[in-house]
């Protein structure tokens, strides 16, 4: 059943909207539902894809939620093919509740109140909200449209029966707009901050708070979900089992569940008391033309009230959608520690939330004195007269290293090319005969000026976006995207910006990741800041000139580079020093096989440097910033293409590839 109604035409017109807008989702994911359930006629108790599977077991898994003892068991009974153990793991976490469960979901309904607003003289239920930080509250737009109407409003906790069956004291908080108020009417979400309680704490030290997390592998289709919220605004009141999840969308999830009105903005719990959605809207049955029924089976009209409607499922909008929105806003100094206090797994733990929605994890920028105090601020040169003084090894980072020790990477670097030089049966190396040009910290404090992603950026903002949107098509393309599902996708403005435009590509986004062993967030960081140096020529200019301070003069080297150091790398290679005569180039992990990226080269498409003298690409298939390899276009010339398999949710990881016997070998070969 549907949500809550707010005072107000406006609200109830927004409501209105939302419930045509699910009604419509659900028809147009007829196919997938159908299929789903199809599937579990035949005994398949989850129907979803073997990523969601193998993500939602590890999340298990790595989280403690079943025993390792059951594991064990339930696993080893009898041969069994992955996605079949998957499917073990998580139906373990669904029939072995712990002893814990009901205990941690009277702890998260605690985070749970009632929002109310005063209006001329009464006061009216409008739905509910969630903890999410101990001084911010979560809810629908629908709910609190604005900050301006939000400060006539109020949430009440321990709005609820206790134990001896006799209701507790209510707990009344006011809500503090002033500080912080986010909110967005697509997603239909409100972020809003509460004054403290009694004392000066904050609501969540008193009530607890719910860790939202931006990660995949919280829910698969077919696992319960279980809501808590205060139904045409009664006392709180839970709906466990016969709710599960029917669909998953690009920013909704579909579920069956017992909700009534007023349960707007309740928070959509899985079994481990996970955040999984924002509840928001009922979904009506609709007849051939899409309108909305009555229980009679007569077409519904906005007089007869949502209490008229037939209603079939209900839609929530996905909480890693909403943060990644949360993520694009532009606080205040005050504003980013609130949105910090979310938590590490919220993606906006210390970040500004714009680098936590571009998937930049720096922090800010380093002041001129902390970067002096850094050890090796640009990187790491070989001791000299490794390898017989006949070349050099030079290791070339990606992205999202800043505040790292270099020392430590080269280390981390060579320890996984040892193992593969060791099971090539060739001889291993030292670290300190490498050289490790360090250019994380100067990256990131470039990515923190912001000024080509306002729209004081004009040109620069549209080039950003423009290569962004080309690098994420080209690879959902390559994923197997149609190219009219593709052709949905417009063009973005300067005065948009990014945000916008990241809203746009989830479809491709979401194709990309269903695809590989990545979850959207890294896939998305990756080529966000592929596409930030392609086309800001300041990042790219200081990046090459950082790189250039820690490379030898002189000689023949290996350059080792690995995701966009793949693409610094070929940038570099017509700004070595003239003593570098010859260059074995090994890139792994790169994007230099989409024409999005290749194009935007500094030699401006596929090509073969003149000092290179070999070529070795090794990618994963699972590694979806490599998914425009092998490197095809005759421009390359002669490259040795190495396919490898790396491991899940480490497709993308330096030390996978570097360890695989055929990269190793090639690199070992070339230095003796």
């Amino acid at each position: 059943m549907p949500s809550t109604d707010s005072p107000g035409d406006h609200t109830h017109a927004e409501q209105h909207r939302h419930i045509t807008e699910a009604a419509r989702r659900y028809h147009d994911s007829a196919g997938a539902r159908e299929r789903a359930e199809s599937r579990r006629a035949e005994g398949v108790p989850f129907p979803d894809t073997p990523q969601a599977l193998a993500a939602r077991a590890e999340r298990i898994l790595s989280r403690g939620d079943v025993p390792a003892t059951a594991v064990v068991d339930r696993i080893h009974a009898e041969p069994l093919d992955l996605p079949a153990a998957y499917e073990r793991i998580i139906g373990l976490s669904n029939d072995l509740q712990a002893a814990n469960f009901l205990p941690r979901g009277a702890r998260a309904a605690r985070t749970v109140a009632r929002i109310g607003v005063r209006d001329g003289g009464r006061e009216l239920p409008l739905g509910t909200g969630f903890l999410v930080s101990p001084h911010l509250l979560m809810t629908n737009h629908h709910v609190l449209p604005t900050a301006g109407f939000a400060a006539s409003c109020f949430v009440e906790f321990d709005a609820q029966v206790g134990v001896d069956n006799a209701p507790d004291d209510v707990v009344r908080v006011e809500l503090a707009p002033g500080q912080l108020f986010l909110a967005h009417e697509p997603l239909d979400y409100a972020l809003v901050a509460l004054a403290p309680v009694d004392g000066g704490a904050g609501p969540g030290e008193t009530f607890g708070w719910n860790r939202l997390s931006a990660r995949t592998g919280k829910l698969v289709v077919g696992e319960s979900v279980n809501v808590v919220g205060h139904p045409s605004g009664r006392l709180k009141e839970i709906a466990l089992r016969d709710n599960e999840l029917m669909t998953r969308l690009d920013d909704f999830l579909h579920y069956r569940t017992d909700t009534e009105p007023g349960n707007s903005g309740s928070p959509v719990f899985n079994d481990q008391w996970e955040v999984v959605a924002l509840h928001h809207s009922g979904v009506p049955e609709t007849d051939s033309a899409g309108r909305p029924l009555r229980k009679d089976g007569t077409v519904w009209e906005r007089e007869d009230g949502e209490d008229a409607l037939s209603w079939v499922a209900n839609e929530g909008v996905r909480i890693s959608s909403v943060l990644r929105h949360v993520a694009t806003a532009r606080p205040t100094p005050a504003q980013r520690e609130l949105l910090a206090g979310m938590g590490r797994e919220s993606g906006l733990d210390g970040r500004t939330p714009h680098e936590a929605a571009a998937g930049r994890t720096e922090r800010v920028a380093p002041t001129v004195s902390e970067r002096a105090t850094r050890r090796a601020a640009v990187g790491l040169a070989s001791r000299g007269g490794a390898f017989g003084g006949r070349g050099q090894l030079v290791y070339l980072h990606g992205r999202n290293q800043q505040g790292k020790d270099p020392g430590a990477l080269r280390r981390q670097w060579t320890g996984a090319l040892n193992e593969g030089l060791t099971r090539a049966g060739l001889r291993t190396l030292d670290p300190a005969d490498t050289w490790f040009p360090f250019y994380g910290d100067r990256l990131a404090e470039l990515l923190c000026a912001p000024e080509s992603l306002t729209g004081e950026g004009g040109a620069a903002a549209v080039a950003e976006c423009d290569a962004y949107r080309r690098i994420l098509l080209e690879a959902a393309a390559r994923a197997g995207l149609s190219e009219s599902a593709r052709a949905d996708t417009p063009a973005v403005t300067a005065e948009e910006g990014i945000d916008p435009l990241v809203r746009t590509l989830r479809r491709a986004l979401g194709w990309v990741a269903a695809r590989s062993d990545l979850d959207e967030w890294t896939i998305d960081t990756v080529f966000q800041d592929v596409a930030r140096y392609l086309s800001d020529t300041r990042v790219r200019e200081e990046v090459l000139a950082t790189v250039a301070e820690a490379v030898p003069d002189s000689g023949a080297l290996v350059l080792v580079t690995h995701s966009l150091g793949t693409v610094v790398g070929v940038d570099l290679m017509s700004r070595l020093p003239a003593g570098v005569d010859r260059v074995l180039l090994v890139t792994v992990g790169s994007p230099l096989g989409m024409d999005a990226v290749a194009d935007r080269l500094l030699a401006g498409g596929p090509h073969r440097p003149g000092n290179v003298r070999g070529w070795l690409n090794a990618w994963s298939a699972a590694d979806p910033v490599a998914i425009g390899c092998p490197l095809r276009e005759r421009g390359w010339g002669e490259v040795e293409q190495r396919i490898v398999v790396n491991g899940t949710d480490r497709a993308h990881d330096i030390t996978e590839y570097l360890s695989h016997t055929e990269v190793a070998r090639a690199i070992g070969e070339a230095l003796a």
